[in-house]
């Protein structure tokens, strides 16, 4: 059996997922479709919409065959520390290919790219390091040293989302030396950002904005969804209580910031130049999460890398235990969320091939990858109704969803 990665958030799972899921299958005649998926906190610093295990069984649902989680530890970085997370994973799960969505659609500029990169890197470095010491934030001097070795909008556009992710996936497979081949499908009818839906194939950020403003599947919102995930999100929210976001945690950050000292704040993994003092000032001024997020960000610490460091400070992440995760070129273990018969038999198929466990219950696994996944679990269902908040968390030390192929 062959098998491609998909790397996805799933934030919910939506029609424009599904065709990257459809169009990745096609090109790549994979039997199995492996996504690895990020837990209860993602990227971009957000607490996931519903949870990690209604999340994968929606995925299942609508024709993934296996989701794994990729660790907290690598879900909630940048770009680079997310991809390698991502990409470690599945050489671990030994498919062939990985297939991502992107603004520019074809793979070739993203190989030329890194090529460009590595040939100029000290460049790179020297670019980088002057544009944050210029006061610049991370993305903002990235793109100013891309552009000084010569990758700019008219190679390949390193300012777009799925461009930036798509070329930390080939930067990975090659500074890591990976087995799997890199594809591209072209993002179609919508941007990533855009706040407002007006396709069928919608953005998540926009179907997340019309769910949490009306709290129900719209009829604006149904006509972006598969049937199945409409259920599931209204599953989850009878179960939990709530669609999750920010706004809901405010109280906790606000009680840990303010009875915290300084100095702890600063042991905290992202916190850097004295963003203690101004995480201390703002706390007790602002009345709500949006609030608090203006009166902190400034041109150095966007809104996307305050939030990471919110999430951080909300399962007390320190640096002195994330750094060296960071550093692994290995994943301990691979953590089923769910699956159906295909990939069942993948793993089957490739399990004397895979080097490290397969876990499908987290209280079997004593690393700190493993412990830092519990604490997101944890502070992710605290804000849960009470009568349901030990179920939900039970969801840990349960077997995967698995589903009977059609």
């Amino acid at each position: 059996m062959n098998a491609c990665g998909l790397i996805v958030e799933y934030n919910p799972f939506h029609f424009g997922h599904l065709y990257h899921l459809q169009k990745s299958r096609e090109k790549t005649a994979a039997d199995c479709i492996v996504a690895v998926m990020s837990g209860n906190f993602l990227q971009r610093g957000e607490p996931a919409i519903i949870d990690k295990f209604h999340r994968a069984k929606a995925a299942v649902q609508c024709g993934v065959d296996l989701v794994i989680e990729l660790p907290a530890v690598f879900a909630v970085q940048n770009s680079d520390l997310f991809a390698k997370g991502a990409l470690l994973t599945l050489e671990e799960l030994k498919v062939e290919s990985v297939c991502f969505g992107s603004e520019h659609g074809e793979i070739d500029p993203f190989i030329q790219a890194y090529d460009r990169f590595s040939q100029n890197r000290k460049k790179y470095d020297q670019q980088l390091k002057r544009s944050l010491t210029e006061g610049l934030s991370f993305p903002e001097a990235s793109r100013s040293a891309y552009q000084a070795i010569g990758l700019h909008s008219g190679t390949i556009d390193l300012s777009r989302p799925n461009n930036i992710l798509g070329y930390s996936y080939v930067k990975a497979i090659k500074e890591y030396d990976l087995s799997m081949d890199a594809l591209t499908i072209k993002r179609v009818h919508n941007d990533y950002h855009d706040p407002e839906i007006n396709h069928s194939i919608a953005s998540a950020t926009s179907i997340r904005n019309e769910l949490h403003q009306h709290q129900a599947i719209t009829e604006t919102v149904k006509k972006t969804l598969p049937e199945p995930v409409r259920q599931i999100l209204l599953d989850y929210k009878q179960e939990a209580g709530l669609w999750h976001n920010w706004q809901d945690y405010f109280d906790l950050l606000q009680y840990r910031i303010l009875t915290m000292q300084a100095e702890e704040i600063r042991q905290i993994h992202g916190v850097e130049e004295g963003l203690e003092y101004r995480l201390k000032e703002t706390a007790a001024k602002a009345d709500s999460f949006v609030e608090w997020m203006r009166a902190l960000k400034t041109k150095r610490y966007t809104w996307t890398r305050l939030q990471r460091i919110f999430v951080h400070l909300l399962l007390n992440n320190q640096k002195q235990t994330i750094q060296p995760l960071l550093n692994t070129d290995h994943v301990p273990h691979l953590r089923i969320l769910a699956m159906n018969e295909t990939g069942r038999a993948y793993l089957n198929h490739k399990r004397k091939e895979i080097g490290v466990p397969l876990v499908s219950q987290l209280k079997k696994q004593k690393t700190q990858l493993a412990a830092i996944d519990e604490k997101a679990s944890n502070a992710y269902y605290s804000v849960s109704s009470n009568d349901t908040r030990s179920k939900l968390r039970r969801q840990e030390l349960v077997s995967p969803y698995i589903a009977a192929n059609e």
